[in-house]
């Protein structure tokens, strides 16, 4: 099957199950006892990608790159300020919350922290069973037996229905997590950095139950992490985001073994590795400065400020995200890894940066 990053499918292929199209939210700041405006957060900023059936698409970046935000939006647990998401050919972008009821059925988000997902005052039988009573859903036979069903899917013990949430440890609270996740069997789900608040120990456990649910149960993920080896691990295809935009998009294999735009060299230069023989003599890329902020990004290319490769040309025009090789998308002027057929416009002469670019762009 044949997908851009912006969602579009040759003709003949198979719809992707997601869609996600120049997304943007922007967050407004305001000032005094008017609440008048006086900028915007841009979270996210036109990002575009699909998401196949069956498939698992990474989202990773450092803090604040938006990652959290988009899968957020992806859910409809915030509104977004533009752009269009479209789950199963159905636009769900502006949709109401009462029509939203039967489509959350199909998607459903894990959150990071074990610990403030879960109410403390409830069992673990009335969290994963809340689902089936928020949809009015009737099993066969009846809740409980469905809820001990799906614990002893997720590595529990059935036994533990009547338990609260603080008699277990963080990585079973994040197996009761999941558990409330599946109680509706949906088709996608959104993972919020899964593993990021649980002991490196108990980490794999959990990467290894996903990834066996997503086998049994024919599901689609959404990851997001910035866990790296997390993230290589678990993903069919991975977007590295950086300030609200996504600036590489490519399958796994082909991300880790060539990575072509400087932040994603850098991102992965900081992956430890345990075997000093290991290493190949890989230099460790340190990016100066802080990331800027997204209530005033620099202009162009967000990335320039702490580029080594950035020109003149990176602040001036900002790079689209073009098809550098099968199925990699990179959005930098100067891209490392780039093969030699590949089509990388010249420095000289940047053309004017026209108004237009910074909404209409190929998938910013």
């Amino acid at each position: 099957m044949t997908t851009s990053p912006t969602g579009a499918v040759a003709p003949g292929d198979a719809e992707p199950l997601l869609a996600v199209t120049n997304l943007v939210k922007h967050f407004p700041v305001t000032k005094g006892l008017l609440k008048r405006q006086i900028g915007a957060v841009q979270a996210v900023d036109g990002i575009s990608f699909s998401v196949r059936k069956g498939e698992t698409v990474g989202l990773v970046g450092e803090s604040g790159c938006g990652k959290t935000t988009t899968g957020r939006l992806i859910t409809r647990l915030l509104d977004p300020t533009g752009g269009s998401i479209v789950f199963e050919g159905r636009d769900i972008t502006r949709m109401s919350q009462s029509g939203l009821r039967p489509i959350r059925r199909d998607m459903q988000m894990i959150f990071q922290d074990p610990y403030s997902s879960l109410n403390p005052r409830h069992t673990v039988g009335t969290i994963v069973g809340a689902p089936y009573r928020i949809q009015g859903i009737q099993t066969e036979n009846g809740v409980k037996k469905a809820v001990q069903e799906i614990l002893e899917m997720v590595g529990l013990n059935p036994e533990h229905y009547n338990r609260y949430p603080h008699e277990f440890s963080g990585g079973q609270r994040q197996r009761i997590g999941i558990a409330r996740t599946l109680a509706l069997k949906p088709k996608l789900i959104i993972a919020d950095e899964p593993v990021s608040a649980l002991d490196v120990s108990i980490q794999a456990q959990v990467v290894n139950l996903l990834e066996d649910l997503q086998r049994e149960l024919d599901l689609t993920y959404v990851v997001i992490a910035h866990d790296l080896s997390v993230v290589r691990h678990i993903s069919d295809r991975v977007a590295v985001m950086y300030l609200g935009k996504i600036v590489e998009f490519a399958e796994r294999k082909s991300l880790y073994n060539a990575p072509m735009h400087p932040y994603t060299n850098a991102l992965l230069s900081a992956v430890p590795v345990p075997d000093p023989a290991g290493r190949g003599g890989r230099e460790r890329i340190r990016l100066t400065g802080d990331v800027p902020s997204p209530l005033n990004p620099p202009p162009a290319c967000r990335f320039h400020t702490r580029c080594w490769k950035a020109k003149d040309r990176c602040k001036q025009q900002e790079p689209p995200l073009v098809e550098l090789a099968t199925g990699h998308y990179v959005a930098c002027h100067f891209p490392e890894n780039a093969p030699v057929d590949a089509v990388v416009a010249p420095e000289a002469s940047p053309a004017p940066k026209e108004p237009a670019d910074a909404v209409d762009g190929p998938a910013d």
